[in-house]
This record gives structure tokens, sequence and C-alpha cells, in this order.
């Protein structure tokens, strides 16, 4: 492969993660996805890290960060044809699926999410189960405030293929409902192929009968 005809990667940390998830063990590392030939972006959103700027918890304000980061990858002498995939971990997926609905016009052929939250109930702690973590710095009751924050919202919006990927036991979850709900908010919208682990694309899945997920162990 031509150093000028690599398939580039943008990696978009989880939680409130910075490049440095992706630069060390144990197995997310960018060397270890760029080894089979892929040109790998790492990016620190504003106010982390050593990134200026404020804080935006995944929202407008790394969203449109990520925007700009996706340009300018696709813009490297690298760069195979200008594209770029999008490969989101965790909350991330919030991050990417806003970048990519508020900014329809950037090069990128598809968005792979592993795991990653569906709404603020799994990320505010607002329903019965309590998970996720930013509930000491949103209210549950702000509504223009989760219009940025929800990837459920942001998911249906998308004009690239999806690639959704689920544990058995989700890393931060209590069950796996979240994903079977982006599935479906992402079928119903529009997005035009749509996939959960290795299932067939555009299946829409009872999520009172769900099928199973990806064993923990697969990396």
């Amino acid at each position: 492969m031509e150093r000028e005809d690599l398939p580039v990667l943008d990696l978009v940390p989880g939680g409130s993660g910075d490049s440095t998830g992706f630069l060390g063990p144990p197995r997310y590392t960018a060397s270890n996805v760029a080894n089979p030939g892929y040109l790998v972006v790492v990016i620190n959103p504003q106010g982390r890290y050593k990134s200026e700027g404020q804080e935006g918890y995944n929202g407008i304000i790394h969203q449109d960060g990520l925007a700009d980061v996706i340009r300018f990858a696709s813009c490297l002498q690298e760069a195979k044809d200008g594209r770029v995939g999008l490969v989101s971990f965790d909350f991330g997926v919030t991050m990417a699926s806003g970048s990519l609905a508020r900014h329809p016009d950037l090069p990128v052929a598809f968005l792979m999410g592993w795991e990653g939250p569906a709404d603020r109930n799994d990320t505010g702690r607002c329903d019965e189960n309590h998970t996720g973590h930013l509930q000491e710095v949103v209210d549950c009751s702000d509504e223009a405030l989760w219009e940025e924050h929800e990837a459920l919202t942001f998911i249906t919006r998308i004009e690239v293929p999806f690639q959704r990927l689920q544990s058995d036991t989700d890393h931060a979850q209590p069950d796996d409902d979240h994903a079977i709900a982006m599935i479906h908010a992402a079928i119903v919208g529009g997005v035009p192929w749509v996939r959960l682990n290795d299932l067939p694309a555009n299946l829409t899945i009872d999520i009172q009968n769900q099928p199973p997920m990806l064993p923990e162990s697969t990396d």
C-alpha cells in the first residue's frame, strides 16, 4: 500500500477521556489500529489534556471541534480518497453522531460505535438505574441542554452507515437496552445502513427479545 493511499480512522474517546487512552496499553491503542495499514487520528476535545478551551461534555463545543479535526484529517497527503472512518468509544458516540448530524457535509464514510449511551438516562442518572457521570453538571429537566447531549436524537439524522458494537455485559450500563434503542432510532430515522454486531443489516430488534451480544472476551 502506498503511503499516500491509507484509509483514515478518527478515534473518538469515551467518557470524559482524551487521546491518552489511545496512546498506551492495553488494547485500544492507535498503534494497534494503525498496524494493518490505517492512518489513525486521535483527538483531545476542548478543555481536555493539552487542548485549550471549555469542557463541553461531548456537546456542541466538542462536536464542532471534531468536525474541524475530520476536515483536517481528510486533507492529509496520506489520506485515501479524502474520506474518514469515524470510530467512537462509549460516550464518544454523542460527540461523533452530533458532529455528523450537525455537519452533514463532512467527508465521513461510516460511523462505528463501540457501546455508548443513548440518552440522559444513561449519562445523567435520570432514571431508576442511576447510571452516568453527568449528574453533577446537568439537570435532567433542562431540555435545551439535552438537545446537544443525547446520541439518540443525533443518530436519526446521520447520513452515513452506522455499525454498533455491543458486548453482552456493557462496561457502564446495567443492560443493553440502549444499544437496541440506538439501532431502532437509526433505522426509523432513515440511516442508509445500520447493523448491530454481526447481525443482518437494517434488522429491527425487539427490545423484549434481544439477540445474544458479543462475548465479553471479544477483542
